[in-house]
């Protein structure tokens, strides 16, 4: 069975204490990796990674499987330590204030996390004394907007009810900083466009900054305000949609062929970073 506080930290999070000023956070970025560095065993992950998250926006992080994007979404939640760098979130360190940093944030993973007799209902009564923010009826209008069923444990629940379930916990106490890892890998099409539209829905406005890990080229061309390009380690790019896509126009064509260009992005950092590593193996060949 699960230790409590991994539940706590895997499933979600806000409310406010010992925080920054509301004018300073409303100034400053929501995430701050400076040179963040992680490596496991003889595996470097993450090779001196430098990122802000502008607060109100939806931040892509693009790449493809094992590039470190995970890696990078546990540092943000203090459950790994770096090996370099530092990282801060909402304004405090992982490590040293995890407590104020977990009532500023919810994180919805990338497996369903919870305990597997439980059901939706369960999990929300196991939350909301712990959150003072836990808005209920919010809660309840989110398992009746995503059609999460309410009688069904985690373990009879397909991938798809599991992660939605996520997602109503994780936005119930409403968090000013939402962290999704790659929500709508594996989900069958019909599923994943429930989800989409349900992230959707609760991001318009500008209200809460949104870090979204995924390879889902379409998912970012739908969402994302700005796209960062995680490959080998580094993020080789950052910026808007429109300036990772090399100022590509806006409008339905530019909506349409979004997807396309992300990939050829991601084809020029890997062809990039290939090409250093390259050259650095024949500087030392020579």
């Amino acid at each position: 069975m699960k230790h409590e506080d991994e539940m706590k930290r895997a499933v979600k999070i806000e409310g406010r204490t010992d925080s920054p000023s509301d004018a300073t956070a409303a100034r400053a970025p929501s995430l701050v990796a400076r040179g963040l560095k992680k490596r496991f065993g003889k595996r470097i992950v993450l090779a001196g990674v430098d990122l802000e998250v502008a607060p109100g926006l939806v931040t892509a992080l693009l790449g493809e499987n094992g590039q470190g994007k995970t890696t990078l979404m546990k540092l943000a939640l203090g459950v790994l330590a770096p090996d370099g760098g530092t990282i801060t979130v909402a304004g405090f360190d992982p490590l040293k204030q995890p407590r104020p940093l977990r009532e500023q944030v919810g994180f919805v993973p990338a497996q369903p996390d919870a305990y597997g007799w439980m059901t939706v209902r369960d999990l929300f009564r196991f939350l909301e004394p712990q959150y003072p923010t836990w808005d209920r009826a919010y809660a309840d209008a989110l398992v009746q907007q995503l059609r999460i069923p309410e009688k069904t444990s985690f373990k009879a629940m397909s991938r798809g009810e599991g992660m939605k379930a996520m997602l109503a916990a994780a936005l119930a106490p409403r968090p000013p900083l939402l962290l999704l890892d790659e929500p709508f890998a594996g989900l069958d099409p019909l599923v994943r466009e429930e989800v989409l539209r349900g992230v959707i829905g609760e991001l318009r406005g500008g209200e809460r900054t949104v870090l979204l890990a995924t390879h889902d080229l379409d998912v970012v061309a739908r969402v994302a305000d700005r796209v960062a390009i995680l490959a080998d380690g580094r993020i080789r790019a950052h910026g808007t949609l429109e300036e990772v896509l090399g100022g590509a126009s806006t409008g339905e064509d530019a909506a349409g062929s979004a997807p396309a260009k992300l990939r050829d992005a991601l084809e020029s950092a890997r062809r990039e970073t290939r090409e250093k590593r390259e050259s650095r193996e024949a500087e030392v060949a020579s």
